[in-house]
């Protein structure tokens, strides 16, 4: 399947050498929240913004880039995020939802998840690869199929997981330092050949946090006081990964790249955002678990900007396949993001063209609450449960924290969501949770999980 789609595009006129095309770089951070930075992500919204957080590189791409105020992971959780970034495709459709194991002992079983990316699968890797580009992943990859090297690039760390970041502690926290020199050393040696590339730096940050530099980390417990070591270290290891980030764009201003390279920061997915913001954290599709910053900066991008316009995960594909000059034939017909270069070049105004106008999110899992699945159409949102056949409705043009479900009091859009909801999870064969025949409600079910792990190859020192 893979040769055929390369020979099709090759047909449709697919150029071999693409050296004036521009770099891409896309920074993935590891469970880091919408307001997970001191970079304002909404422009009317003080609270958007994390005042516990120091990342002034982050703000300086932001001020020279455009930030996505409703930017949205693909899931609640890392590896379904993952591959549905490199494939285009929602985690729904890849039957790949959840990254921890099963929990037993509900009311509902969870259906089982594939986690291993399939070699039928197009990635972006390869489809800019055949593009013309020299390609890059350093860092986590966590969805198996034996690593970045056999699914489209060139250089790569290997079939990583959550416990590479564990290897890693001061002078070098999670490999953040580490990454950045490996990115310099492939952005320079693409320079030399005159090659266009693409880099993807999925950060282990934030994991391990415990591990950041000794000295930021007793810059926060100053701050926050000894009580508080958990919060410290999570505000010290996004210091430190944003001293990455300023070291990556560093690096593209040494080698002339700056004018020729778009740069993407984003997060695999939420991680909360307080009671004064966004509900729900990780494992749940309410906005905590899902909205993420994003920044975009690059060629006619106009510098500090804002959209408003919903983007996702999944929509870096096709965006990138045009900015690397791909034909849309050479998109394989699966792929369900739409291109945001429009929004890019229109300061943020504009709509994402997608196969479908809805945005779906789909849990079938018990982790952060009970099974369950959003649609985003508007400003409207619906979540179905399927514990209980619960409906939530949020206005988030109203209700951002979704504080006040309108189900009941807008009967119709929530007949009309929950209609649009059903016939997308069906035309995707998506996995539902079905009862649970051993369920004893007289018994304690397991306690649910965050997070979880992929066997990894023996990570590479730096």
């Amino acid at each position: 399947m893979k040769f055929l789609i390369g020979v099709l595009a090759i047909l449709a006129g697919v150029p071999a050498v693409a050296a004036d095309r521009p770099n891409i770089i896309l920074m993935l951070a590891d469970d880091q929240g919408w307001n997970g930075l001191s970079v304002r992500m909404h422009p009317d919204r003080a609270e958007s913004r994390g005042d516990m957080y120091h990342t002034p590189h982050l703000e300086r791409l932001a001020a020279q880039g455009m930030r996505f105020s409703q930017a949205y992971a693909p899931a609640p959780v890392c590896s379904p995020s993952r591959i549905s970034i490199q494939t285009g495709r929602s985690p729904a459709a890849l039957h790949w939802t959840k990254a921890a194991p099963p929990e037993a002992g509900h009311k509902l079983s969870e259906p089982r998840n594939i986690k291993q990316i399939a070699d039928r699968e197009v990635t972006i890797g390869e489809l800019l690869r055949r593009a013309g580009y020299a390609t890059a992943h350093y860092g986590k990859w966590h969805i198996n199929g034996g690593g970045p090297g056999q699914h489209g690039y060139d250089e790569s760390d290997g079939d990583t997981g959550n416990e590479q970041a564990f290897e890693f502690k001061d002078p070098n926290p999670v490999d953040i330092f580490g990454m950045a020199e490996r990115a310099e050393r492939f952005m320079a040696k693409c320079a030399r050949a005159g090659q266009p590339f693409y880099i993807q730096l999925s950060w282990n940050a934030l994991h391990a946090s415990q591990n950041a530099l000794q000295a930021t980390r007793a810059k926060y417990e100053q701050k926050l006081g000894a009580r508080d070591s958990k919060r410290a270290d999570v505000a010290a290891i996004t210091e430190d990964l944003d001293t990455g980030v300023g070291r990556v764009l560093d690096s593209i201003e040494r080698l002339g790249l700056t004018g020729n390279t778009y740069v993407i920061y984003t997060s695999d997915n939420g991680a909360g955002g307080g009671k004064k913001l966004l509900h729900g954290g990780k494992g749940d599709v309410y906005e905590g678990g899902i909205r993420v910053p994003l920044i975009v900066r690059g060629p006619g991008v106009k510098p500090n900007s804002f959209s408003s316009t919903p983007v996702v995960g999944y929509d870096f594909l096709p965006t990138f396949c045009e900015w690397a000059g791909l034909p849309r034939s050479a998109v394989p017909a699966e792929v369900e993001g739409g291109s945001f270069t429009a929004l890019l070049a229109q300061n943020g105004q504009g709509a994402v063209q997608r196969p479908r106008e809805e945005l779906v999110f789909h849990f079938p899992h018990y982790q952060g609450d009970t099974p369950h699945s959003a649609i985003l159409l508007g400003n409207l949102k619906l979540m179905h449960f399927y514990e209980d056949d619960r409906y939530e409705l949020y206005d988030l043009g109203q209700d951002l924290s979704e504080r006040h479900n309108i189900a009941a009091e807008r009967p119709a859009e929530t007949r009309r969501l929950s209609e649009r909801l059903q016939k997308y999870l069906a035309a995707v064969d998506a996995q539902l949770p079905p009862p649970n025949p051993d369920f004893d409600p007289n018994r304690p079910a397991e306690p649910r999980k965050r997070g979880g792990k992929n066997k990894p190859e023996k990570p590479r020192k730096s």
